[in-house]
């Protein structure tokens, strides 16, 4: 078979599986599940800045709110976005493995987003609610990491590097 038809066949193979009614529900899950994750990274930062200006006690009732949303919505949302990616590449009908870099490297980086969640951030969030001033550039040391994370597996998704 010639390599421009073995291509061609490749490609057809490949959108007849990733193009399915599953696959597509994944992937909007895989998503949605995303911008939720990510949510505080923006919102938090601004919110926190605000509440700069309130009593002691409306503050800490606010990096309260803010702490247990972090751990009740975004921290699952993190882990169901790794949960449909792995699904998105089960149900890739072997278009995407494993062994592909951008696989890899995403689920290195996924890992390590939520290694900085729940050493850094969560805990430094907790530590601020309680009005523990000093744990602020624990969570912006965290916020930070994870919006370079956030950058560098967007453009592992996008860019698709050793597939």
């Amino acid at each position: 078979m010639p390599a421009g038809a073995a291509a061609t066949a490749y490609v057809v193979a490949m959108l007849a599986e990733i193009g399915s009614t599953g696959y597509d529900v994944m992937l909007v899950l895989h998503i949605a599940s995303a911008v939720v994750a990510f949510a505080p990274a923006f919102a938090h930062p601004l919110i926190e800045r605000q509440s700069r200006s309130l009593d002691a006690a409306s503050r800490g009732a606010v990096l309260g709110f803010l702490a247990q949303n972090s751990r009740r919505v975004y921290t699952p949302a993190l882990i169901l976005t790794g949960l449909f990616g792995f699904g998105l590449q089960g149900m890739s009908d072997s278009v995407w493995e494993f062994s592909q870099t951008w696989i890899w490297l995403a689920v290195v980086v996924w890992v390590a987003m939520n290694g900085v969640l729940h050493g850094m951030l969560l805990p430094g969030e907790r530590a601020l609610a309680s009005g523990d001033e000093s744990a602020r550039g624990r969570v912006d040391t965290g916020g930070m990491i994870m919006t370079v994370l956030l950058l560098v597996i967007l453009y592992l998704m996008v860019f698709k590097p050793g597939f």
